[in-house]
């Protein structure tokens, strides 16, 4: 089989050092072996999430563990700052798990302001609020930093972030912005297989997890918490995942966060200027760009499907048709992971010849 360079917002490509050590030999996940492996990773997740609370890896996708946020941690009503299509469905998982829940809703490419949370919070009827930080679905990221001023305002809401597709491409820290529970993917900047997620979690956000009789087992924030005292996990965990992030974590700090950091930066700034120097518009508002991943507006109304086909026979490569109402009318371009900004700018030279044939 042709193998074909996923350029799409997840799963990114994962290079063959990382696929070499997820798919060594298996080992007993209740032995000593084990435990050596989680011990030697979870000092350098502390880092990543810059936080001195334990980090825990879960056997699921971060939806799981998105779940497991509101069972774990709403017991009066949960605010979901809603703004595309992976933000607006937690606030229908929230009321599937039988939470009262009520949307904050902007229009998909705008950002959740800290002004509009913090007058739904002064109401007092809020004991949580979710927030995704990277809205993968336009390439919008909203304003964190800002909206964790206004959290400290309200100690006693839990603060749930989902990180998922900024996590490791930039620096977000946990323990300073106050975060309650942060969760990300794998497969995402990353740049593991999919399928497994981690996230961590305040002394505050466990007090009240304490107090949640229906919380459930599996994404039990305490069953974790338990687990990790002893390097172990609560229940049979992806030991493949394990490995592969051990080699990850390897790469990450022998580029070094700061110049990762810049990297991902300068690939998004590089795709940007591609977007506008070509005469498309870039979907999300000015100022809320995302750094992982780049969502363009088809204003010229190309045919983005014969795009990617010509991607994929002639480069084998391709990147995202849209997602979900935006679909179509808007294209996503990754940059996240791996990916050198030579990478980047021949990929977009590819796009380039695409364009020109269709």
């Amino acid at each position: 089989m042709t193998h074909i360079k996923l350029f799409i917002p997840g799963p990114v490509e994962v290079s063959e050092k990382t696929m070499r050590a997820f798919s060594r030999p298996m080992i007993g996940h209740r032995s000593k072996d084990f435990q050596a492996l989680y011990a030697d990773i979870h000092p350098k997740l502390q880092q990543i999430f810059y936080t001195r609370q334990p980090v825990f890896v879960s056997t699921s996708s971060a939806w799981g563990v998105m779940e497991g946020a509101i069972r774990n941690l709403v017991s009066k009503k949960v605010l979901n700052c809603m703004s595309g299509a992976f933000s607006d469905k937690w606030f229908d998982v929230a009321k599937k798990c039988g939470k009262a829940a009520e949307p904050l809703q902007v229009a998909w490419g705008q950002p959740i302001t800290p002004e509009a949370i913090e007058a739904k919070l002064a109401t007092g009827e809020f004991d949580a609020i979710t927030v995704i930080h990277n809205e993968t679905s336009t390439g919008t990221m909203n304003p964190l930093f800002d909206i964790a001023q206004v959290m400290k305002k309200f100690p006693d809401v839990q603060f749930i972030v989902d990180c998922v597709s900024s996590f490791s491409a930039m620096k977000i820290p946990f323990d300073e912005l106050g975060i309650d529970l942060m969760l990300a993917g794998t497969q995402k900047a990353l740049a593991l297989p999919s399928g497994s997620a981690l996230f961590t979690v305040s002394e505050k956000a466990n007090a009240k997890a304490a107090t949640i009789k229906d919380r459930g087992y599996y994404f039990d924030v305490l069953e974790f918490k338990k687990g990790q005292e002893t390097n172990m996990t609560p229940t049979t965990p992806s030991i493949s995942h394990f490995y592969a992030l051990q080699s990850k974590l390897e790469d990450i700090f022998a580029e070094g966060l700061d110049a990762r950091y810049a990297r991902h930066l300068e690939n998004a700034k590089l795709t940007r200027a591609w977007v506008k120097e070509r005469g498309f518009k870039l979907f999300p508002k000015e100022g809320y760009e995302s750094v992982t991943l780049t969502c363009v507006a088809n204003t010229r109304n190309i045919d983005i499907p014969k795009l990617n086909g010509v991607l994929k026979t002639k480069h084998s490569c391709v990147i995202d048709g849209g997602y979900g109402k935006i679909k179509g009318t808007s294209f996503r371009i990754s940059h996240m992971g791996d990916e050198s900004t030579e990478n980047i700018r021949q990929l977009l030279g590819w796009i380039d010849e695409a364009l020109a044939e269709i």
